[in-house]
């Protein structure tokens, strides 16, 4: 049961009050329970203090665990590889945020599907969605499709953001649960620590690539915070928008590819959540490489170069320097 079965559920609920009153309507609770229960996986419960917290991306999941520690239980809804543009929500999704003291969000209507899900969840979790008002830099949204943001969703491309919604994250799970308090903070000033690290050696990385030949093609528009942060400038996009849910023209793939061809890409990067079939006919007719995939959407699975925010923010910068620089280059960063 997918989407429309969640919320077939819930009115079937909302019915039901409606009809018997809520004191009657509770005799319902098991049976309409059991219609979500089928094809449900099973998320572990808060323990002995610690917060049960639930977020919707891959990066969210990852950033709060670093900052809660073993003092937060935290569902993440998203799971690796997967795109959070065109994602459905399940019952388990509904089921885990009944169950959150907090809930966390993207923002800028990446995965604007939450809402439905915490409205048909009830409970009084604290719901704290981090962009825009959480994330200081930002890039301009997609002005070709009126309904998107006004921001480009893709925030944590920029570590400077991150930075900025750590201690957002540290104080809500503190006034969750003060009792761990001080664990939060020491967690988030290690992980602060390392999101700084992390901005300070990329730029180290890029400063030592000629800035004519930081030339951005990728599967979809997704990396203009990464772009506007280092320097780089961004030629174009298979799909030439900040969500997957857009599409691909013939007329707009031939004339990406003429343009790479003039300004001599070196490299088209395919994304790991995109099919890259035309990323690659693209190289293949230009001479350019297409040999470097990034992250954008989403994080990689658990044995892959991009199973953490360090991780993929490091392997994203260290593609584009070995695709900039026909592969004399690379980025490490110590500590990393």
């Amino acid at each position: 049961m997918l989407a429309g079965g969640v919320f077939a559920v819930v009115a079937i609920a909302r019915a039901v009050v409606a009809r018997f009153g809520p004191r009657r309507a509770l005799l319902a609770a098991p049976a309409l329970l059991a219609l979500l229960a089928p094809g449900c996986g099973t998320t572990p419960r808060a323990g002995a203090g610690q917060v049960a917290v639930v977020a919707t991306t891959t990066q969210l999941g990852d950033i709060i665990r670093n900052v809660g520690g073993d003092a937060a239980a935290v569902t993440q809804i998203l799971k690796p590889n997967s795109d959070p543009h065109d994602y459905e929500p399940r019952p388990s999704d509904v089921r885990d945020s009944a169950r959150a003291s907090v809930i966390f969000e993207s923002g800028d209507r990446l995965d604007g599907w939450m809402e439905r899900v915490v409205s048909a969840a009830g409970g009084s979790p604290r719901v704290i969605v981090l962009s825009p008002d959480h994330t200081p830099h930002r890039v301009a949204g997609d002005r070709s499709d009126p309904e998107e943001s006004r921001f480009d969703p893709h925030w944590w491309h920029d570590p400077r953001n991150v930075e900025a919604v750590v201690p957002v994250v540290r104080d809500a799970l503190s006034a969750a649960n003060p009792g761990a308090g001080a664990a939060y903070a020491r967690n988030a000033a290690a992980y602060l620590r390392k999101v700084r690290r992390l901005d300070r050696g990329i730029a180290a990385c890029f400063a030592a690539v000629p800035p004519a030949q930081r030339k951005l093609v990728t599967d979809h528009d997704a990396f203009g915070y990464f772009a506007a942060r280092y320097g780089i400038r961004v030629v174009g996009a298979v799909i030439p928008s900040q969500t997957t849910q857009a599409q691909a023209s013939a007329k707009g793939v031939a004339e990406l590819a003429r343009l790479v061809d003039a300004e001599r890409v070196r490299a088209v990067f395919p994304e790991s959540s995109v099919n890259a079939e035309l990323a690659k006919a693209i190289a293949r007719e230009t001479g350019a490489s297409a040999r470097y995939t990034l992250y954008g959407d989403t994080l990689g699975s658990a044995d892959s170069d991009g199973a953490t925010y360090l991780a993929m923010e490091l392997h994203n910068a260290a593609s584009m320097v070995r695709g900039f620089t026909a592969g004399a280059r690379t980025c490490r960063i110590a500590g990393l």
